[in-house]
């Protein structure tokens, strides 16, 4: 399966020892996730995207990116096939306008499965999915129930509106294409949801079936002593609902950061204001 990386935070910050320094940091992982990588960010509210069909640990292109990137909002992924062929549109994240989408997981039967979900997506949305994979597939499955209840390219959508609109997606996607695993290691052929989804502003990740784990503060903060924005949050678990960053990774990474593991069926996220929400769907 695939390795997922989220990153929102009140400043901007470089990612490169998450993506490139730590020892199990996302390009030394891609050593078993071989097929592909990608990473977005945003820059003014606007998404960049670079990817690679490539494996990351010896792609000089990563570790350039993965140096450079310093943004408020990233997301990255590292790929290993399980649907479709080794290519760069099957590569991770995928984006539409604000939206950007990555998956770490699987659609048993999934080629069976394929024409009747697709009939699900808004028929405008149909010609954007240009790859063969269950995961853009999903994407553009979620996009079109939040499409029906907000404008996608507004610059913030209200949490509780997207929340709910995820919880039914998900609902609806398990009714069509099977409930996911009960646990991590149920085999490459089991049913798997887990993601992460940002409009650069609201990012939610869903742990659905496979692994996910965020986290928002770390034991000591290496820069309490310049950074404008620490407060206590940045050292311990928030009191307020407010926090200055969260990140989500498909394992902990070593350093500092506190992890926390989502449990099966929860959303963890953060709007605009970097306010944190925990629900467990049904």
């Amino acid at each position: 399966m695939c390795r997922l990386f989220g990153f929102r935070s009140v400043i901007q910050s470089q990612v490169h020892s998450s993506l490139v320094e730590a020892e199990n940091a996302l390009g030394i992982q891609s050593g078993s996730h071989p097929d592909g990588w990608g990473v977005a960010y945003y820059v003014q509210s606007s998404p960049h995207v670079v990817k690679s069909a490539q494996a990351a640990i010896g792609d000089a292109i990563f570790k350039r990116v993965s140096g450079v990137v310093s943004s408020q909002t990233v997301v990255a992924h590292i790929r290993k096939t399980t649907v479709g062929d080794n290519n760069i549109l099957n590569t991770h994240p995928f984006q539409y306008g604000r939206w950007i989408f990555a998956h770490n997981g699987n659609i048993t039967d999934f080629k069976e499965k394929r024409q009747d979900l697709m009939a699900r997506v808004l028929p405008k949305f149909r010609r954007f999915i240009l790859g063969e994979t269950d995961s853009e597939l999903i994407f553009y499955f979620i996009l079109s129930h939040l499409a029906s209840k907000c404008n996608l390219g507004d610059r913030t959508i209200e949490h509780q509106l997207l929340q709910d609109s995820l919880e039914e997606s998900i609902e609806k996607l398990i009714k069509y294409a099977g409930p996911p695993a009960q646990k991590d290691d149920s085999g490459e052929e089991a049913t798997y949801y887990t993601f992460i989804l940002t409009n650069g502003q609201n990012m939610v990740g869903y742990q659905g079936g496979k692994n996910l784990y965020y986290s928002t503060y770390k034991t000591l903060c290496g820069d309490r002593d310049t950074c404008p924005s620490f407060s206590p949050e940045c050292e311990a678990a928030t009191k307020t609902g407010y926090i200055n960053h969260l990140i989500f990774s498909s394992e902990p990474l070593s350093g500092e950061n506190i992890w926390i593991p989502l449990k099966r069926g929860e959303l963890v996220a953060v709007d605009e204001h970097m306010h944190l929400k925990i629900h467990q769907t049904k």
